[in-house]
């Protein structure tokens, strides 16, 4: 047996701020981050994090979503005000983002109690870059993401929803549909400590405590903040139980005059009871048992809630240095980890297609069958920029590098004997391990450099053209590889050069207009390596050309933003559909998505503000013509806001169009219109008081009640085909659910 990957949770991030910590000792004059990371950051310091300008009560001040007279790209900013007000205590980033146009998800288990896939412009959630503080994150057999797994609502301080692939230095294995950019918490200047507590429908409670040292005068004016956030709840669907913890810790310290020093580490904890197959119940399940149907507590039966439960362990840590060279040259370097771990034990056929007397092994056994999942892995990566000012322009270069170790199997279990390896065969020869579904490691190794040139034009005109090129190496060595189980010791290599060009326009204080040219990519899946030999795949990436126009204004009570966008898509990787060693993934066609986005909130005074937003989208295969699946026609959002510093509330409503579930390449099935998942709303109200000063070391209390799904809609939000209809698997919206949290400031 060879031996596994080293995916440990002690970081190297970890190990090098301890070794940095000495020196931080020395009493130092606090230093504000001074360097120029380009248009991502500079949007985050523009509005996730409150501009000086943005004056209390205007439009700035109150938007849940706008974008930054300084944008490239189309974007969506939201505030860490806006997630303490609207969102849900118990969400986290996909609940937070997907107000913003052209998104859509929702849980089927409630606000923030399972995971969500969100879409953005019909990209899927591997189609698109998540970053935290800049670092992209996902896993490494494809760049999905689990949206409960790494960062609650409590530890993120804001975030950037850009519609594009970015600049040169916007990082990531899919650059392809644009990036969901996250942030941390920014330090108080004040000490002080919080506690807020919440309960809720399904018998939902959270406990979160939050420390900020302020700045330490005795200690160069370093900042440390620590964030604890505890979550369980009984969720909307059956035994779906859900239980959580999470450890943050953020410090940073100024070193001279003009250099910062952050650490970061977020760890995770995350249990669930729920199938591996949590698509949802079929349309005979739902008549028999409800919409909320899937686990019970027959142990004859598949839906078996003791056959059925996940365990996750994540963490993430960097260290951040950032430093003024003077003359104008500037240099950031972030080092960091972050790992995976999740343990699945489930059984294999939630939706009842597997007759009893065939569930395993020979005819008459009615013993359940089930699957052993791991899936682990461990990243390690540094991003290095350096900036030059000049008089005419900036210029920015760089490197990303990054490698992976992921461990992956499945092994057939009898659940009924006691999770037991099963040596009976249910796969098809050939057949080395009968017990082994898949016994697989992976790495991805990939270098990025790039450079760009914010050229100032003339006044008030930026131009800025660059390049980046992607070199990714994706190996696998298995016992057993997915799909053929057979033994697979193979690599592939992907090169591509993606060009970017921008400009941005201020026409005056309060109006800016952009337009971008873009080139995106996305990573080929591991599945490509599923056959007898990858070596006849293509070798080329996913590739997108995204052409974006857009213009901004922000005035004092009224900020608002409209875009055009069309991005073709080609290179898609598709099977050949050919078996043996003829098998191989090629490159075939691809998509055309293009549409309309605007955005607007408009302040009528005396606390009361105004907001809506909304998109028309359209993604068609280039094959068929037909709009490619779950790509929503439209999104739109539209609510009220008020606010009078003692009072808060708000009722925020939030529509995604209609889903056409067809295939890429595939012609539709001939029930086409049964596939349709019709357009659906979700209604959020939220209402606040506060309390300031009330003694006990008390500074303030704020009482809070979130109303989610108001209106009680309890549609259709995804269909997934089984293999005859009678098994297709539905999830509808989870029903209105409240929550009631107390959060007190000392």
């Amino acid at each position: 047996m060879q031996s596994r990957p080293g995916v440990k949770r002690t970081s190297i991030s970890l190990s090098i701020a301890l070794a940095l910590l000495p020196m931080s000792a020395i009493p130092l004059a606090y230093a504000a981050e001074p360097i120029d990371l380009g248009t991502v950051d500079a949007s985050a310091a523009a509005g996730a994090y409150r501009p000086k300008e943005a004056a209390k009560g205007s439009a700035s001040a109150v938007a849940p979503t706008q974008s930054s007279l300084l944008a490239t790209q189309p974007q969506s900013i939201i505030t860490r005000e806006y997630i303490e007000q609207l969102a849900a205590p118990t969400a986290e980033y996909s609940a937070i983002v997907n107000i913003a146009p052209s998104l859509s998800g929702s849980a089927a288990n409630g606000p923030g109690l399972s995971e969500t896939k969100t879409t953005m412009r019909g990209f899927s959630d591997d189609q698109y870059n998540i970053t935290f503080d800049g670092i992209p994150w996902g896993d490494t057999n494809n760049p999905a993401h689990h949206s409960t797994s790494f960062f609650p609502a409590s530890v993120i301080g804001g975030a950037v929803v850009d519609r594009g692939p970015g600049n040169a230095s916007n990082l990531g294995y899919a650059t392809f549909g644009g990036t969901i950019a996250l942030y941390s918490k920014k330090p108080s200047a004040e000490q002080g400590f919080s506690v807020l507590t919440s309960f809720g429908t399904w018998n939902t409670r959270l406990l979160a405590a939050a420390y900020e040292s302020g700045r330490l005068a005795n200690f160069g004016d370093a900042t440390l903040q620590f964030n604890y956030n505890h979550l369980e709840s009984d969720g909307y669907l059956t035994l779906n139980k859900i239980k959580s913890d999470n450890f943050t810790g953020k410090f940073q310290r100024p070193l001279g005059d003009a250099t910062l020093l952050t650490l970061f580490a977020s760890v995770n904890n995350i249990h669930y009871t729920q199938p591996d197959n949590s698509k949802g119940p079929t349309l005979a399940q739902v008549a028999a048992f409800g919409k909320n149907y899937v686990l019970n507590n027959d142990p004859t039966s598949f839906n078996y809630a003791g056959f059925n439960h996940t365990t996750k362990d994540t963490d993430f840590e960097y260290a951040r240095v950032q430093s003024d060279l003077g003359s104008g040259w500037g240099i950031d370097n972030n080092l960091y980890t972050y790992a995976y771990n999740n343990q699945t034990i489930s059984s294999t056929d939630p939706t009842g297609a597997t007759a009893a007397g065939t569930k395993i092994g020979p005819v008459g056994n009615k013993d359940i069958p089930g699957i052993d999942k791991q899936n682990k892995y461990r990243v390690y990566g540094d991003i290095f920029k350096i900036t030059k000012k000049m008089s005419i322009g900036t210029a920015r270069a760089g490197l990303w590098y990054e490698t992976s170790d992921t461990d992956r199997h499945q092994y057939d279990l009898d659940l009924t004997l006691g999770n037991i390896r099963d040596p009976r065969e249910t796969k098809p020869a050939p057949v080395q391990n009968p017990s082994v579904l898949f016994d697989q490691q992976s790495k991805i190794k990939t270098t990025q450099p790039f450079v760009e040139f914010e050229w100032a034009a003339r006044e008030g005109m930026t131009v800025t053209p660059g390049v980046k090129y992607v070199d990714i190496t994706r190996s696998v060595d298995a016992l057993v590889n997915q799909t053929t189980r057979l033994p697979q010791n193979t690599s592939a290599s992907y090169h591509t050069a993606l060009p970017f060009f921008t400009v941005n326009q201020q026409i005056n204080p309060e109006l800016a207009v952009y337009g971008q040219y873009a080139k995106g990519f996305q990573i080929p899946d591991l599945k490509s390596f599923y056959i007898a030999d990858p070596t006849k795949n293509s070798s080329e990436p996913q590739l997108s050309t995204n052409y974006q126009l857009g213009i901004v204004g922000k005035a004092d009570r009224l900020t608002w933003d409209a875009d055009v966008y069309q991005i073709n898509f080609k290179n898609k990787y598709v099977s050949n559909n050919l078996g043996g060693t003829a098998a191989a993934y090629i490159n075939l066609g691809g998509v055309t998505y293009k549409g309309v986005e605007a955005q607007v909130t408009y302040v009528i005074g005396s606390g009361f503000s105004l907001y809506g937003n909304g998109s028309v989208n359209d993604a068609k295969s280039n094959e068929t013509g037909k709009t490619i699946s779950n790509a929503p026609l439209m999104t739109a959002a539209v609510g009220g806001l008020y606010s009078d510093g003692v009072w808060a509330a708000s009722l925020m409503v939030k529509r995604t169009g209609e889903i056409r579930q067809s295939d890429y390449s595939a012609t539709a099935p001939a029930d086409y219109d049964y596939y349709q998942t019709k357009a659906y709303s979700n209604a959020d109200l939220s209402l606040s008081y506060t309390m300031k000063n009330i003694g006990w070391n008390m500074k303030a209390v704020k009482l809070q009640l979130n109303v989610f799904n108001l209106f009680n809609t309890q549609d259709v939000m995804s269909i997934s085909a089984g293999k005859t209809k009678p098994f297709d698997q539905y999830q509808y919206q989870a029903p209105r659910s409240a929550q009631v949290s107390a959060k007190v400031n000392f």
